[in-house]
């Protein structure tokens, strides 16, 4: 791979208690059995302040025998070393390749005694090499476990989520320390009829021995016991207590997003609030069956989660101010009269690179079958548009090179969609009135026509496989090119509409003029009571205080 910029899935909670540094990147995890059509679903987004949200891309192709292949961490950039290419590798767009096998993570550090392990194969490495490599999840996770006990693993504790059109796995990870070559890890294939999620936390406990559902190192408890982690029985051994035990910022930060999503499509997971308050002992579970089954738009929607019908809502404390905005800026504590407090980590955040819901589907040819629904920046905002898994060529506004952090582009879905997303952050519960349904229509037109889109590539696949991948190509880029389009435009319709604080009043669809040409006068919305009356308590309310009533 060949990078320009560093990925840091990294964000200072500054939460009490915490490690000075955690980790911020999302995964939702849905089993076929527990989704509305049979599809396995896992979504990602890759939250980081340095990550230029683009799409990429590696042909399937064939290596003469004896080929190196370099390994650059993904991170920094840094080369690491060189492993031996196979003889043919697969298509990959994204995180899915053409096997319908995606992969995902959150990293979760651990241990810092077991930082700065020997190896070369950094997490980055470990996915894109395991999807160009892997037909299944089960032998993805091969790959990346043999990788690790053979050159060695570079990063720091994480977990993968790891799925193929049948199943879906949680691998969770972590290196030996300096010095010590190779990985302690754990691997559990979440039930068909559930759904699970990961956030920058460990969340492996007990491990069935004599269950093909687990898979796991020789040596993850006898690790555990030469470095102090674990005396017990095996029984009753924990791979998330021993490798990456609970601190305040990992249940807050961390498990608390994983609660929105358990407590958003199960009634009983309200009781789990306690826990990640860290004011109970009693643990989340790993996976959980729904009340009812998920939809691929159920898990877009998830993604852009601010804790919304819950005590921990983002809109409702000063921190939202006047226009009701679920983001914080960083840094994520601050202090006042010397006592530290903390702002909430949402699943949808500003920082975001890109962000994708995978949907594998195994009624379908594998060409078909996978549909990687990508959007850039933050997923609130973001438009997902399918990519199926077959596409051999990227859409421009996802191209990498087109635009990165430093150069803005006008044609990169990414620079667009933040100039979008960074009008609404000052004016967000007037502005996401007018996004969402933009949002809503270009999402749920894919939706709808999706199945036709099936039916004409399975049609054109019995007759020529080419045809159906060059069919799908275009499709996708065709519909990732129209959503960019609409989002200008969008971005071009709020500057006009909310310029210096005022909303233009519309009629019929356009901006209302004054009968003569030009615009008529706007709406002065001002702000809302509840902020009124903040300010009328203030030190300033004395200074601000009219001492003559206007008369009318």
């Amino acid at each position: 791979m060949k990078r320009k910029f560093g990925f840091l899935c990294a964000v200072l909670l500054g939460i009490a208690v915490a490690t000075p540094k955690a980790e911020a990147c999302t995964n939702l995890i849905v089993a076929k059995g527990a989704s509305t059509d049979g599809s396995v679903i896992i979504s990602y987004s890759a939250d980081s302040h340095t990550l230029y949200g683009e799409l990429y891309h590696w042909a399937a192709r064939d290596w003469a025998e004896g080929t190196m292949r370099p390994i650059i961490e993904w991170d920094t950039n840094k080369p690491l070393g060189f492993i031996p290419e196979v003889a043919h590798t697969y298509n990959v767009i994204g995180n899915v390749n053409e096997h319908q096998v995606a992969i995902a993570e959150t990293t979760w550090g651990g241990r810092p005694e077991l930082a700065e392990s020997d190896g070369i194969m950094d997490y980055g490495s470990l996915i894109y090499v395991a999807l160009q490599r892997s037909k299944t999840a089960r032998e993805a996770i091969d790959v990346i476990t043999n990788l690790v006990k053979e050159y060695g693993y570079h990063s720091s504790g994480e977990s993968f989520s790891v799925a193929d059109k049948n199943e879906v796995w949680i691998l969770e990870m972590i290196g030996k320390g300096k010095g010590r070559k190779g990985a302690v890890w754990a691997a559990v294939r979440i039930p068909d009829n559930a759904i699970s999620a990961h956030a920058n936390q460990a969340r492996i406990q007990q491990i069935d021995f004599k269950s093909k559902d687990y898979l796991y190192s020789p040596d993850v408890v006898s690790f555990a016991r030469e470095m102090g982690f674990f005396q017990g029985a095996d029984k009753d051994f924990s791979f998330q207590e021993a490798y990456n035990p609970y601190t305040e910022g990992g249940l807050r930060g961390c498990e608390a997003r994983v609660w929105a999503f358990f407590n958003k499509f199960n009634s009983h997971m309200g009781k789990y609030e306690a826990f990640i308050r860290n004011q109970s002992k009693d643990k989340m579970p790993l996976y959980i069956v729904p009340d009812r089954k998920l939809s691929v738009a159920d898990v877009r929607d998830m993604m852009r989660d601010h804790y919304e019908g819950t005590s921990l809502c983002m809109t409702n404390d000063p921190g939202a101010g006047p226009y009701k905005v679920p983001y914080r800026w960083r840094p994520m504590s601050f202090e006042v009269d010397g006592k530290e407090y903390v702002n909430e980590r949402a699943i949808a955040t500003q920082q975001t690179g890109f962000v994708f819901v995978a949907q594998l589907r195994n009624w379908l040819p594998d060409a078909i079958g996978g549909v990687n629904w990508f959007g850039v920046d933050d997923a609130d905002m973001a438009v997902m548009s399918p990519i199926y898994c077959s596409t051999t060529r990227v859409p421009e506004c996802f191209r990498q090179g087109n635009g990165d952090m430093m150069h803005f582009s006008w044609t990169s879905a990414f620079w667009i969609h933040n100039w979008v997303a960074n009008m609404a952050y000052h004016r967000y519960d007037q502005m996401i009135a007018d996004i969402r349904p933009v949002q809503r229509e270009l999402e749920g037109t894919c939706d709808r026509i999706l199945p036709t889109i099936d039916k004409q590539a399975q049609e054109l696949y019995a007759l020529d496989p080419a045809k159906a991948v060059a069919f799908l190509t275009n499709y996708s880029n065709e519909e990732a090119e129209k959503a960019t389009a609409r989002w200008k435009r969008l971005g071009e319709y709020l500057m006009v509409k909310y310029m210096d604080g005022n909303r233009k009043k519309e009629e019929s669809g356009r901006f209302k003029t004054n009968g003569y040409g030009f615009s008529a006068m706007p709406d002065f919305p001002g702000y809302s009571q509840e902020y009124y009356r903040q300010i009328a308590t203030s030190e300033a309310a004395e200074r601000l205080l009219k001492k003559e009533k206007e008369q009318h």
